[in-house]
């Protein structure tokens, strides 16, 4: 093992993806000296040649392109909903990164290079709210956070100028608006859609997405900042193995690495560690530095690191829309030469909302989805497409374990995953379903398929399909729309106001180990039913303001 060569840094950052990007540019621009560690590559210009443009074609299986993904080692990330096969280099190789799934099927689509996620996601970013954080204290059943909106608003509105919103102001109490550089906009199909939902379900809004801004440097933004202060240092191909402890202070002093290529350990050393590795590698990470003071994984006394582990219930529905034939683009943000544009529809949760309406499950789910945007040839019906998002609620046996036996190619314990789902996520994904085939009926599209993770609703699906191609749907249906398929996962490091009931504390601080931190979804207590991203950036921004003063106090 050999120490990489650099004086003691004042914070040590894991994962460079929306957590970790904005956490170093919280840290250095408050004058902490900051080492970044990134699992993955690092990226050039090479990675985002734009391709020759197609012909626009007809929504289609493509089973081409999956078993393409697959032969390259890509046989769970080529199972994800959304294919697209364009973000295939931005997705693990998962022979080389294995995990195990226990009591159920579950799908973990992840990125391993600098940025992380942020270079497949789709760019939408919600607040969440009260509905989210304060369930229980509002009569909505669930748990409290240990925070609430309004520590939060202060952080989202900043996340929110610095990256560049797009968005339009609605008033939706359990969508709290945000700062936007410029509206979104609704295509003519979409607004369509949205006068019938409105006029048939009261309770119901279609909104624009609220998305990011494209992001021409490539590299996070947060990086970019971070990088112009002259404090950051990133080590990209650096998977920590575990964070040390100094056994006379109790205190984190630094992690241990492989390097990727070599596979030879590495240690660094720092006054502060912060983990926004992921959720699942996050926990991971904690679960694989147990010490003879921390037997059950880092910060561990409370026994929960791992457990109510989460993800949201997704449902899909996809059909066409004869009476509004072709395509449009709309997005007014700049023109990205890389990635099409981007927009869409957005229906935030409104079943018990404020008060209990819907007794068969508790909470509910959002929609997004997009109506004629979709390139298709000339007279072509407009392309549907609806996915659910429902609110999983937090289970003590779900959760995240090392597996006794298997490592990866790295000698690291890989992560055992337990996610099982009760009679509320059946009953609110049935919901789920037959709300999207309601909306999609009560707007004279032609629904081709519609399901969930309980699988499809009818066999009647891809008419024109061939059918070797219909029989592999069929069949491979259940596995893409598996818990996992909404790529929300959070919990296993939950936040709290007690430590015997939680792992970290209102600033994402372990309550063990006071000098390490865990600011990306896996510090969620609940995930209702919004994307989660924005939320990990606002936590981190507030968890690292803390932290710089802490630090500059002397306390860290």
């Amino acid at each position: 093992m050999s120490t990489t060569p650099k004086k003691h840094y004042d914070a040590l950052v894991v994962g460079s993806g929306a957590a970790g990007s904005i956490a170093v540019k919280e840290l250095t621009e408050r004058g902490m000296d900051v080492l970044l560690l990134e699992a993955g590559r690092d990226i050039t210009k090479a990675d985002f040649v734009p391709q020759p443009p197609k012909p626009p074609a007809a929504m289609s299986i493509d089973l081409g392109g999956r078993l393409r993904a697959m032969l390259k080692g890509q046989h769970i990330q080529s199972r994800r909903a959304m294919y697209q096969e364009q973000k295939n280099p931005f997705l693990v190789n998962d022979l080389q990164h294995p995990y195990s799934s226990k009591g159920g099927d579950f799908l973990w689509i992840r990125g391993k290079q600098l940025g992380g996620r942020l270079h497949s996601y789709g760019r939408v970013l919600l607040r969440a709210s009260d509905h989210e954080f304060k369930g229980a204290t509002m009569g909505l059943g669930g748990e409290d956070w240990p925070i609430s909106y309004a520590d939060l608003a202060p952080y989202y509105d900043r996340v929110e100028e610095f990256i560049g919103l797009y968005g339009t102001e609605e008033g939706i109490e359990n969508l709290p608006d945000g700062k936007y550089r410029g509206p979104s906009l609704l295509t003519e199909t979409e607004k369509h859609f949205k006068s019938t939902v409105e006029e048939r379900w009261s309770g119901r809004h279609v909104v624009p997405w609220r998305y990011a801004a494209p992001n021409p440097h490539r590299v996070p933004l947060g990086i970019v900042a971070a990088r112009e202060t002259g404090r950051l240092t990133t080590r990209t191909d650096a998977l920590v193995r575990r964070v040390t402890v100094d056994p006379k202070t109790g205190k984190a002093d630094g992690v241990v690495f492989v390097d990727r290529h070599t596979k030879r350990e590495h240690r660094v050393y720092a006054d502060v560690v912060v983990l926004c590795a992921s959720t699942i590698e996050s926990v991971r990470l904690l679960l694989n530095s147990g010490t003879d003071g921390h037997p059950d994984g880092l910060a561990n006394s409370s026994g929960l690191l791992g457990r109510y582990f989460m993800d949201q219930t997704p449902s899909l529905l996809f059909g066409d829309d004869p009476a509004h034939p072709g395509f449009e683009t709309i997005d007014p943000a700049p023109p990205d030469p890389y990635y099409p544009p981007v927009g869409g529809i957005y229906i935030p949760q409104f079943d018990n909302v404020g008060e209990i309406t819907e007794t068969r499950f508790a909470h509910g789910w959002a929609m997004q989805g997009t109506v004629g945007r979709m390139p298709v040839p000339d007279g072509h019906p407009g392309t549907v497409g609806l996915m659910g998002f429902g609110e999983m609620l937090p289970y003590r046996d779900n959760r995240i374990t090392l597996h006794p036996r298997r490592q990866d190619a790295w000698g690291i314990p890989i992560p055992r995953v337990r996610l099982s789902i009760t009679d509320n996520e059946r009953a609110l994904m049935r919901a789920q379903v037959a709300g999207l085939r309601e909306m999609a009926n009560a707007s004279g599209y032609r629904v081709n398929f519609a399901g969930s993770a309980l699988g499809l609703d009818s066999r009647k699906v891809w008419p024109e399909a061939d059918p070797i191609s219909r029989a592999i749907f069929l069949l491979a249906f259940k596995k893409s729309m598996a818990m996992g398929a909404a790529i929300h996962e959070c919990g296993g490091a939950r936040m709290g106001a007690n430590p015997k009931t939680s792992v970290l504390n209102a600033y994402n601080q372990t309550w063990d180990v006071p000098n390490l931190f865990v600011t990306d979804a896996s510090s969620f207590v609940t995930n209702g039913a919004v994307g989660p991203t924005l939320t990990i950036m606002a936590l981190t921004a507030r968890a690292c303001e803390y932290i710089a003063e802490q630090h500059a106090d002397g306390a860290l």
